[in-house]
């Protein structure tokens, strides 16, 4: 009996030990494998345009509310940004901070696409169109973790903390690289991508391969790589030449005209999130408009870029602001704000191409390439010669403030050259003295937000924090 009853209980054992084992062998259920979420080329498509409605405006939003390019006006009743727009954010300010989520969201999604795209079934007809996807996953990778660079990065210096760049999905304590450090993984994700590239592709709400070199052109220009960024920016202006004064207008209208458009970020009815709720409310409120400063960098007559960003207020009488920012306007009378981004451009790229000319002390070229652009924007206009490389670099910023207004820009200009954010009086009246941040305050840098903070025990906050 004794042996009996050790041989039953040793059976029971062995039983509930196999059971066991494959409880703990079970996958997690609230997440599901690459080669089970993508089993082929349409699968890989779907991945890919999800990640792309993951972007948003919040850098847009982020950038008109802490630099000089927007004011708070007297008909802004809603108090709606306005901690952020008197620089009173900190960690824990969603409106500075919510780019952080955002951006890994993004990267997190095509990290995935990513790790089952050399893995799907896939017909021998859709290797080229693998290739391209694959190309566009790697070239957004690159896009985010620039932008959260230009966000997030303690400065724009080679040693300073950057980001944590992501290759893969997965639950971690990832440390920040250094600012170098992501701008090589950058430039490692575009140069891939470029390889990848039909060069027969030609959706412009979607990423192609000029918009793949437009963000190297970007990236030298952080980087500080003044060779490649006048190397790159020279190659998209041959590609993709400047609009007209007729199309330029309608680039941002529901026209949707894409003369010089790179890649235009599309947006839709049922997307939460609009650029111009920044600047107008859908219940009638005027939230930020225009600063002056700004405006007065305009010849409002003769400058087309006045009239495609900018109109008279409705209630420009009674009001401190006479204009408001129609750049994002859309359809008034369907969808009010509902219109599309444009990451890239190129008038931007003969920003870069003169500015890096100009700091590889070729003077000519660079106001060659300023002058080019202005001639495409303002009737009349009689080129301008420049005493020197400073000189040059000044009208450069100059009309990067005109050119690139309401487009997530302007504050990470002043910060590349650690210019201050200096506000008129006159767009200072409801700002509480915020009307200069210097280089050396804290708020001149964005904070990595507090539930990032909390739950990695790796990420280092930036600096005064």
């Amino acid at each position: 009996m004794t042996t009996k009853n050790i041989f039953v209980i040793t059976l029971i054992l062995s039983v509930f030990m196999m059971a066991c084992n494959k409880k703990l062998d079970l996958k997690p259920s609230d997440t599901i494998d690459a080669e089970k979420a993508y089993r082929n080329i349409t699968d890989m498509n779907e991945g890919v345009i999800g990640a792309y409605q993951a972007l948003t405006s919040t850098t847009i939003r982020s950038v008109s509310l802490v630099s000089d390019e927007c004011m708070l006006p007297n008909d802004n009743a809603t108090g709606q940004f306005v901690g952020t727009y008197r620089w009173q954010y900190d960690p824990s300010s969603t409106t500075i901070t919510n780019a952080w989520g955002e951006l890994y969201i993004v990267i997190d999604r095509l990290n995935r696409v990513l790790a089952a795209a050399d893995i799907i079934k896939l017909k021998k007809e859709d290797t080229l169109l693998r290739d391209q996807y694959k190309g566009e996953l790697l070239a957004l990778r690159a896009y985010c973790h620039l932008e959260l660079l230009r966000n997030f990065a303690d400065k724009y210096e080679a040693t300073a903390k950057g980001v944590p760049f992501m290759t893969e999905s997965k639950i971690s304590s990832p440390s920040r690289d250094n600012f170098g450090q992501v701008i090589s993984k950058i430039n490692a994700d575009l140069t891939a991508a470029r390889e990848l590239f039909p060069a027969s592709f030609e959706e412009k709400t979607r990423i192609t391969l000029n918009t793949v070199i437009a963000i190297q052109a970007r990236t030298a220009l952080y980087a500080k790589d003044w060779t490649n960024a006048a190397t790159y920016a020279k190659e998209v202006i041959d590609a993709e030449p400047l609009a007209g004064r007729t199309d330029f207008p309608r680039i941002w209208t529901p026209e949707k005209n894409n003369a010089e458009v790179l890649w235009r970020l599309a947006r839709t009815s049922s997307d939460e999130d609009f650029a111009g709720d920044t600047y107008y409310d859908t219940r009638g409120f005027i939230l930020y408009v225009p600063s002056f400063a700004l405006l007065n960098t305009f010849d409002k007559d003769n400058d087309i870029r006045f009239s495609a960003y900018i109109r008279t207020s409705p209630d420009a009488g009674g009001t401190n602001a006479p204009y408001i920012v129609s750049k994002y306007e859309g359809n008034t009378e369907e969808t009010q704000n509902l219109a599309d981004m444009i990451p890239f451009r190129t008038g931007e790229m003969y920003l870069i191409l003169a500015e890096a000319l100009a700091e590889g002390d070729d003077t000519e070229g660079g106001a060659n390439a300023l002058n080019e652009l202005r001639t495409a924007r303002i009737t009349g206009y009689t080129a301008e010669t420049f005493a020197g490389k400073d000189t040059l670099i000044r009208a450069i910023y100059s009309e990067r403030f005109k050119e690139l207004a309401f487009e997530g820009h302007r504050f990470f200009d002043l910060r590349r050259r650690n210019l201050p954010v200096s506000r008129l009086p006159e767009d200072a009246v409801n700002a509480l003295g915020a009307t200069l941040l210097q280089s050396t305050d804290t708020r001149y840098t964005f904070p990595i937000p507090d539930a990032e903070i909390m739950a990695n025990k790796n990420m280092l906050q930036n600096s005064n924090y």
